[in-house]
């Protein structure tokens, strides 16, 4: 009776052990941006954009996305008749550590003839100014396709569009609901916090 109890006695604790969760493991480099509404998971391209991976992973070491946010948006609502129509949110230092990313020097432009990857719902690419390679912590998450985006596109002042280096695997729906807060102007009304930006590998 009592090995009888015993062999059984075990079975809950197995049970319960063998239904824990497996960590995930990601076969390329992936980061976790953490708002409060959830964490919008992005898988990166070194092998197609290597110096803004490279220099993107480098902030997120560094902790420079710590209490940062998501400032701007665009919406088809916004955008005047003759403009391309698109759907994205865009986030970095921007507007919580503006002398940071001053400071920081810009990325060589990778554009997306170079990457191979358009400007499709889910991409993450890097923001910039009118000078070609001023880009550097500020990006943004496409909520639709927005070839205008791409190298050749209207989007930018020498149509040589943004560099894409990743996309979200998972917390797309994060991103739809930030998409939805208040905002005016292209601008949210108040920013989205992004809690931080952390490796997932």
């Amino acid at each position: 009776m009592i090995s009888k109890f015993l062999k059984y006695s075990f079975l809950p604790i197995f049970v319960i052990l063998s239904s824990c969760k497996q960590p995930v493991k990601y076969s390329k480099p992936t980061i976790a941006i953490q708002t409060y509404f959830g964490d919008i998971i992005v898988e990166l391209y070194p092998e197609k954009a290597p110096k803004t991976v490279a220099a993107f992973l480098s902030f997120v070491d560094s902790g420079y996305f710590k209490n940062t946010s998501f400032y701007r948006i665009l919406t088809t609502d916004d955008e005047s008749m003759n403009a391309f129509k698109t759907n994205l949110i865009q986030g970095g230092l921007w507007q919580t550590k503006l002398k940071l990313q001053q400071k920081i020097p810009g990325i060589p432009l990778e554009t997306t003839r170079q990457t191979g990857i358009p400007h499709e719902a889910g991409v993450i690419s890097l923001a910039r100014g009118e000078e070609e390679n001023s880009g550097n912590t500020e990006f943004f998450i496409c909520l639709d396709d927005a070839p205008a985006y791409d190298d050749g596109g209207d989007a930018s002042p020498d149509k040589k569009g943004y560099v894409t280096f990743g996309k979200v695997i998972s917390g797309m729906k994060y991103v739809k609901q930030i998409h939805k807060q208040p905002e005016f102007e292209t601008n949210f009304l108040p920013p989205i916090k992004i809690i931080n930006i952390k490796r997932l590998n």
